[in-house]
């Protein structure tokens, strides 16, 4: 019989909140944006938990992610540091506006990028550094705020996978330049697609919204663009879900919080198994749980670890990305354009995907196991989980 004998539960996550608000949306004249009822109730919700002086309520994470590049007003070749395991909506608008993705190597453990390999990373032509919060599990923003101000550039925070998470008491977004989320369907809070961007910067809020507008001006009903921009406007219908799903954030990121920190717990003196580090004071949110292996004391492999839990009961998956994003064929081909790279056929960059390697990142990937965790699992299940992972590493250990 496994040790895990519970389905893996799972949350009820639409219901009376979101039907309320989607009732008052279909009594409405209109469903644009601009001054709308539901995207002005998002921006309330919103900023109970963010409150940005500036926002822009879009089409999706990787939309608020474009946008907040944008703003930044590159120059072809400009260099935006970034992390090689992500989703790739956050390089997705760098390449859009010229700019060029620095993958930079990661801590072993928080699965963040590492402030030194930032450091090092560092060229005249880096504009920013894109800190992406993976997992949930904060990124170090006192050093690499510390280090972006050293080198005057901008940081932009990817909290797509980090609702809810803290750096030393502060929630992650608020602390760089521009905060980037998404309410993706798998993500804490969700409305099927959506994002939303902030900023409390004047200088690059005033026009925030034209970025992700077709660079039009709401305000005076002006159409003379003096910069190209995407549309990626949100729709009502969908800031009426999302501003519902926000009412709820807090319960959400506290239960999985309380789940993913006790798991670790649980785990923190098994052989062969390293689960995730998080710094004192940090809050972790737990989109996933990821840990990794120690192989050379296991007789698994990952694949045969993963397989191993699978038949206890666990919902357990090898690996998280197939590979860092350098090595996906668009990388490495530099199709960016047609088959072309612009920016290095005009010589703005010299950057060659093909020979950039991190071995940390690579070796996160061959060697981590990832779990689903959410709101709807109680202590009974987390124990039960972290049972048969013990189990499964004993009789693995070498």
């Amino acid at each position: 019989m496994p040790i895990v004998t519970q389905p893996l539960p799972l949350p009820r996550r639409f219901g009376p909140a979101e039907l309320d608000r989607l009732t008052a949306m279909v009594e409405q004249r209109s469903l644009f944006y601009w001054q709308g009822p539901q995207t002005g109730a998002l921006g309330v919700e919103f900023r109970k938990h963010y409150p940005f002086k500036h926002i822009f309520p879009c089409s999706s994470g990787s939309a608020s992610l474009h946008i907040a590049v944008a703003s930044l007003r590159l120059k072809p070749g400009d260099e935006i540091i970034v992390s090689p395991i992500t989703d790739m909506g956050s390089v997705i608008g760098i390449i859009y506006q010229q700019g060029v993705p620095v993958f930079t190597d990661l801590d072993p453990r928080t699965y963040n990028m590492d402030p030194e390999h930032i450091r090092r990373a560092i060229t005249p032509k880096t504009r920013a550094i894109m800190a992406v919060h993976l997992t949930g599990n904060p990124c170090d923003m006192t050093a690499i705020n510390a280090i972006a101000r050293e080198h005057g550039l901008a940081v932009i925070e990817d909290c797509a996978q980090s609702w809810g998470a803290r750096h030393q008491g502060i929630p992650v977004g608020l602390m760089g330049d521009l905060g980037c989320y998404s309410f993706n369907d798998f993500k804490h809070v969700s409305c099927g697609d959506g994002g939303i961007v902030g900023t409390n910067r004047d200088d690059l809020g005033a026009g925030l919204s034209k970025w992700g507008d077709k660079c039009y001006d709401r305000v005076t009903g002006a159409r003379d663009p003096a910069d190209l921009a995407p549309n990626y406007r949100m729709s009502e219908p969908l800031a009426a879900i999302a501003a519902a799903q926000l009412t709820k954030l807090d319960h959400i990121v506290a239960q999985r919080g309380r789940n993913g920190a006790r798991l670790t717990t649980a785990l923190a003196d098994v052989p062969g198994v390293l689960p995730p580090v998080t710094r004192p004071g940090d809050f972790h949110s737990y989109w996933f749980y990821m840990f990794r292996l120690d192989l050379p004391k296991l007789r698994l492999n990952r694949d045969e670890f993963a397989a191993a839990l699978r038949a206890e009961g666990v919902t357990a998956n090898p690996g998280y990305l197939p590979m860092p994003v350098y090595r996906y064929q668009v990388f490495r081909h530099h199709n960016f354009f047609g088959g072309t790279w612009p920016a290095r056929l005009l010589g703005a960059t010299t950057m060659d995907y093909t020979q950039v390697h991190c071995p940390v990142a690579e070796a996160i990937l061959n060697e981590s196991i990832t779990l689903p965790i959410n709101e709807a699992m109680d202590d009974g299940y987390i124990d039960q989980v972290a049972a048969a992972i013990r189990h499964v590493a004993k009789l693995a250990a070498r």
